[in-house]
């Protein structure tokens, strides 16, 4: 099985997808995390993406792209993964498409959390509080959820096109946007 979790910074992507791992028994595959840990090493695709990360602006489609297609013909892929944080652009989902059609995969579920602006806002600084985070300060916040809404928002639309999109309102506990994941995906 082969998911997107879309939606904007703080829509709670990344906690739903480690529920929803746990029940389905395939592996999550998150740029952010990916993108930090090479942050986190000091490694020159680190450093790169570290200063566009810091000002809250999308890290190169070429530098992503590039780890999203390694990452995917990983053996723990094999059964299957839920693309966190990717794609966020039309260009970027489009290369996804050409990746996959090449590996012979098929993408089953594309699902888009929604939810308003001002919660973003508070989830966002309550988790730049909890962990530190340097990418989640109140003007950043700003820029990302604009950039969302001018690159990553057409998504909805190109998915919804091509019958993969599975809203989701990701106002609620965890466990009751978790069921409204299961009901959508069927596991």
């Amino acid at each position: 099985m082969l998911i997107i979790f879309l939606g904007p910074p703080g829509a709670g992507k990344g906690t739903q997808a480690k529920i929803f791992l746990e029940r389905a028994g395939i592996v999550q595959i998150s740029t952010g995390d990916i993108l930090r840990a090479a942050v986190a090493k000091g490694s020159p695709l680190g450093t790169q993406a570290k200063g566009f990360m810091d000002k809250g602006e999308l890290v190169p489609d070429s530098v992503v792209i590039g780890i999203i297609e390694e990452r995917i013909q990983e053996e723990d892929c094999k059964k299957g993964f839920v693309l966190d944080g990717f794609p966020r652009t039309l260009e970027q989902a489009r290369a996804l498409d050409e990746i996959l059609l090449k590996l012979h995969l098929h993408l089953d579920h594309v699902v888009n959390f929604e939810v308003p602006d001002e919660e973003l806002v508070e989830r966002l600084l309550g988790r730049a509080q909890q962990e530190g985070r340097s990418d989640d300060n109140p003007e950043s916040i700003k820029n990302r959820l604009q950039i969302f809404k001018d690159k990553t928002q057409p998504l909805i639309q190109y998915y919804a096109e091509k019958k993969k999109l599975r809203p989701i309102d990701g106002l609620g506990s965890m466990a009751e946007i978790a069921d409204r994941v299961k009901a959508v995906v069927g596991i």
